[in-house]
């Protein structure tokens, strides 16, 4: 059973790796590809729970941050990539307005280190400085909103996992 699951993991892992290596080869999956790698590992989380797939998210983010040629790609999955291990959690609290506020306040803690990150590592200080306010603010709007369709897709490929695809794979 344990050689099973850490085949699974690996063939998994590997995949995901290959969707974030593509993504940067495209040029526009910078946001699409981080998405595909975390959807690639939901059975691992599915199957062998949150500390398996923690360490496949972190054997992928490792590999991401050493192989992927684009930077910012590596550092979105790096950033975003573990969200399925907190999304069960999420879920869990009972007040809708709630879990919809701990989404967001996920969702903008995560952006402003990832933006952080990228603008203290890659030095794109320049770039940013002369947009406005407003325009950031619509931008910041913007990637909530993708980020709540992330959810909600997260957890309709979950289901999808349990009720469909778990028997065509694993059984």
């Amino acid at each position: 059973m344990k050689s099973r699951q850490m085949a699974l993991c690996g063939v998994l892992s590997a995949l995901a790796v290959v969707c974030l290596l593509l993504g940067g080869v495209m040029g526009i999956g910078t946001f699409a590809a981080p998405v595909l790698a975390m959807v690639v590992l939901l059975p691992v989380l599915e199957e062998y729970g949150p500390g398996a797939a923690a360490a496949a998210y972190a054997a992928v983010a490792i590999l991401a941050l050493l192989l992927v040629p684009d930077r910012e790609l590596a550092l979105v999955y790096a950033c975003f990539g573990w969200y399925p291990l907190l999304r069960p959690r999420i879920a869990r609290i009972p007040s809708w307005p709630l879990r919809l506020a701990a989404r967001l306040a996920v969702c903008n803690a995560v952006i402003a280190v990832l933006y952080g990150l990228v603008l203290h590592l890659l030095g794109l200080t320049a770039d940013l400085a002369g947009a406005s306010r407003l325009l950031n603010g619509i931008l910041l709007m913007m990637g909530n909103a993708v980020f709540l369709l992330l959810d909600l897709v997260l957890a309709r490929l979950t289901n999808l996992w349990r009720r469909k695809l778990r028997r065509r794979f694993l059984h």
